[in-house]
């Protein structure tokens, strides 16, 4: 598994918007909703019309492996995701046409299926190639996420509650806000006079 990173810059996130809006509108549209709403891949792959079209809020049941020493176990959270109006906006417009039914991000391939993690990640991947950005992956969209809310509101006990992390440490290392720190440390180091 590759480490990624959220995507820090606020006009490489714009860049990479307009290069997927150039693919197509759903590709767009994954790249928002991720950044929009913080969740895993698995989770907005699974979403149909109907969850979320024209409305202010939806309701997901998250699933997370917990690993124990020896075995791991699946626990769910039940979250209430808001849906901002720029997100809204997006979904309003690609929806419209839509079957309440069919999947939000459906796949070319079938007659009603999402495309898979791996067809996200090759979009994703695409997209990061083109604008020259690297250490990118499906929970990259998460990970900025986290970053831009943590930059705005500076509230990590919120984004460990967001994430259901247990630890405020985790969530800040998840959101690449402790790499900034240890990058911020070895340059202060450029500045001696040794």
């Amino acid at each position: 598994m590759n480490f990624v990173q959220p995507i820090r810059d606020i006009e490489k996130i714009a860049e990479v918007r307009a290069f997927l809006k150039s693919k197509s509108k759903r590709d767009e549209l994954l790249f928002c909703f991720g950044i929009y709403t913080g969740l895993r891949i698995s989770d907005i792959l699974k979403l149909r019309v109907r969850d979320v079209h024209g409305k202010d809020h939806f309701l997901i049941i998250e699933q997370k492996t917990k690993k124990a020493k020896l075995r791991s176990r699946k626990h769910t959270v039940r979250k209430r995701i808001p849906i901002i109006k720029k997100l809204k906006k997006l979904l309003d417009d690609y929806c419209r046409d839509m079957d309440v039914n069919d999947f939000i991000f459906k796949s070319r391939q079938g007659k009603n299926k999402p495309i898979t993690r791996i067809r996200a990640y090759d979009i994703l991947r695409e997209a990061a190639h083109h604008c020259e950005l690297n250490e990118i992956g499906t929970h990259t969209l998460r990970k900025t996420f986290g970053y831009l809310v943590y930059q705005n509101e500076k509230d990590v006990a919120l984004l460990q509650d967001i994430f259901n992390h247990s630890a405020p440490y985790i969530t800040l290392k998840y959101i690449g806000v402790n790499q900034d720190a240890i990058n911020n440390a070895y340059n202060s180091l450029n500045g001696l006079k040794i």
